[in-house]
C-alpha cells in the first residue's frame, strides 16, 4: 500500500507542477521535426504500471509493478507507395516483435501483410498508449490473439469503411507449429456519420471464422476443435465534451474440454467519458464477460481518470470492482505512467 501511495503522490506532484508551468513544448516540437517524416518515423512507448488488489489474491494482477507495453516503433512510406512497420517489444511482452509491409493503392485503399493486430474488436484497435482505460476490455483477451500473422485489405468508400483479412489463426507465437493449412477469416464493415456541430458517430459490425484445428481460445484455457465463429458490433461517439464506445462480441465453438459440446463466450462493455478540459478526462466503464458451459459470469465497474500534462507524458488511473454471483465483490486499483512519442 505504501508503494501505491508513493505512485499516486508522484502523479499528484506532476499534476500540480504541470498546472503551474508554461504550455509550450519546444522539446516535443524538436523531436517531431527531427524523427518523424513520411519516409521514416520513430515511435517510442514506455509504460510503468502499478496494480493493487484489496484482497491478497491475484485479482487485477495482484499487487505488482510492471513495464506494461514498452516498445520501439519504426515505420514509413517509401518510393512508389510501399509501406513498412516494425515494432520491437521489451521485457513483459509475450511477443518480442511484430512487422508488416504494405502497399497504398490510394488514400482510400491499401493492403498489408505480416504480423499485426487483426480487426476483430474496436477495443483492440488503439495503441496501448491511447486506450480509454489502463487495460483493454476483457472480451479482447478472452476471444482473440492480439497479434496474428497474415494479410489484410483496408479501405474507405465515402463514409463506408471495410477491413478484410486472412490469418494463420493461432497468434504470433510458435510460428513453426501454426501451419495446418487452415485460416482465420475476418471482416469488419463500418459507417461513419457525417460530423455535425462537433459530434462524430461510427457504427460497425465484426465477423470472423477460425477454421484452425485445436485453436487455443484467448486466455480462457479452452481449445476450439475447429470452425470457431466470432461476431458482434460497436457504436463509437465523440464530441467536444463527451466520448464513449459500446461493443458486443460473442464467440461460439466446440470445446475440447467439454467433449466437443458448444461453448459460447459473450462479452460487452460500455465506456463513457467526459473531457473536463484539454488535459483531464473522467470515465466510467461497465465490462461484462460470461462463458456458458464453464458457468463463469462476472461484471466489472471501472472508474477512470486520464491526465495529459504534456503531449508526450500521460497518466491513467482506474478504480475497479468485480461482481460475481454467490461471491464477495473484489476491488482493485491500477495506474500507468507513460511516455509516448
Amino acid at each position: 500500500m505504501k508503494s501505491l501511495i508513493l505512485f499516486f503522490s508522484v502523479l499528484l506532484l506532476g499534476y500540480i507542477s504541470a498546472q503551474a508551468e508554461d504550455r509550450s513544448e519546444p522539446v516535443a516540437e524538436m523531436l517531431n521535426e527531427k524523427l518523424k517524416s513520411e519516409a521514416f518515423s520513430l515511435g517510442i512507448l514506455i509504460q510503468a504500471q502499478g496494480a493493487y488488489s484489496f484482497e491478497n489474491t491475484d485479482f487485477n494482477g495482484g499487487r505488482a509493478w510492471d513495464l506494461g507495453s514498452t516498445r520501439i516503433d519504426f515505420r514509413g512510406t517509401v518510393d512508389r507507395n510501399f509501406q513498412y512497420r516494425v515494432r520491437v517489444y521489451f521485457l513483459s511482452q509475450q511477443q518480442n516483435i511484430d512487422a508488416r509491409v504494405g502497399y497504398r493503392f490510394s488514400d482510400n485503399f491499401r493492403v498489408i501483410a505480416g504480423a499485426f493486430k487483426p480487426y476483430l474488436s474496436r477495443d483492440l484497435d488503439p495503441s496501448p498508449a491511447n486506450l480509454d482505460m489502463v487495460r483493454r476490455a476483457r472480451l479482447v483477451g478472452a476471444m482473440m490473439n492480439t497479434l496474428e500473422i497474415g494479410f489484410s485489405a483496408l479501405g474507405n468508400i465515402g463514409n463506408f469503411k471495410y477491413r478484410l483479412g486472412m490469418y494463420n489463426g493461432k497468434g504470433a507465437a510458435d510460428i513453426a507449429e501454426q501451419n495446418d493449412n487452415r485460416f482465420l477469416h475476418t471482416s469488419r464493415f463500418a459507417y461513419e456519420l457525417e460530423p455535425a456541430d462537433g459530434h462524430h458517430i461510427e457504427l460497425g459490425v465484426n465477423g470472423a471464422i477460425n477454421r484452425s484445428l485445436d485453436e487455443p481460445v484467448g486466455n480462457t484455457g479452452l481449445t476450439s476443435v475447429s470452425d470457431r465463429v466470432l461476431y458482434g458490433g460497436y457504436l463509437e461517439y465523440d464530441s467536444d465534451l463527451l466520448f464513449g464506445t459500446a461493443e458486443y462480441l460473442r464467440s461460439d465453438f466446440d470445446a475440447v474440454e467439454f467433449d466437443e459440446q458448444q461453448e459460447s463466450i459473450t462479452g460487452f462493455y460500455t465506456t463513457l467519458g467526459v473531457k473536463m478540459d484539454p488535459r483531464n478526462e473522467l470515465l466510467v466503464r461497465w465490462d461484462h464477460l460470461s462463458l456458458d458451459l464453464s458457468d463463469d459470469e462476472s461484471d466489472r465497474i471501472l472508474l477512470g481518470w486520464n491526465y495529459y500534462p504534456t503531449s508526450l507524458i500521460s497518466f491513467r488511473f482506474n478504480a475497479l470492482a468485480e461482481f460475481r454471483a454467490d461471491e464477495s465483490a473484489q476491488f482493485g486499483l491500477t495506474g500507468v505512467f507513460q511516455y509516448h512519442f
